[in-house]
């Protein structure tokens, strides 16, 4: 008799938010530094720097039972001038990488967010594997540079093609992707 290995239960739908509960940016540090310091290599021993003094984390998260459950995406914003955002250390859990479309998801809401604030203006320095993604969001591409060894690209929203989150701290649900009949 074979019997087959079942792959873990992953909730079809998400909260998307501002993190405001201690356990959302914890699981939001956690990722970072699974996804910065452990997969990525590109930093030591931590991923913090002088931004999170002032950033805001946005976080997905994932569902059990229609509870919140766990982190399993991350972005942090920030506005270190009037009306000028940034985002920065996008982030998604391996284990939900191919279940639906949290990063975009994750993106608008940043920006969004930032709009919500009084933005006129999100950027950006993303990753170059990222580029394709951030242009299919109506982003810009202004410079490419080298930061902690790595090209970026500097990246610009185009703001009209973002809605403005209405409550930050509340959110929204979002689906994975379904495949069709």
């Amino acid at each position: 008799m074979l019997i087959k290995k079942t792959k873990g239960f992953i909730s079809p739908d998400f909260l998307i938010r501002k993190a405001t509960k201690p356990w959302e940016f914890l699981g939001s540090d956690e990722l970072r530094y699974r996804t910065f310091v452990m997969e990525q290599g590109i930093f030591e021993y931590h991923d913090r720097d002088e931004i999170d003094k002032d950033m805001m984390p946005i976080v997905a998260i994932s569902t059990l039972a229609s509870e919140a459950y766990e982190v399993v995406g991350t972005v942090r914003i920030h506005e270190p001038e009037k009306g000028v955002w940034w985002g920065s250390r996008l982030s998604v859990a391996v284990s939900h990488r191919r279940v639906g479309l949290l990063g975009p998801e994750l993106i608008r809401f940043a920006v969004g967010t930032a709009r919500h604030y009084g933005c006129h203006l999100f950027l950006a320095h993303v990753q170059l594997r990222n580029v394709p993604l951030f242009k299919r969001l109506n982003w810009e591409e202004l410079e490419s540079l080298e930061l902690h060894g790595q090209t970026h690209i500097k990246m610009k929203a185009n703001l009209q093609a973002f809605g403005i989150v209405s409550n930050p701290c509340r959110g929204w649900i979002t689906l994975s992707k379904k495949k069709a009949a």
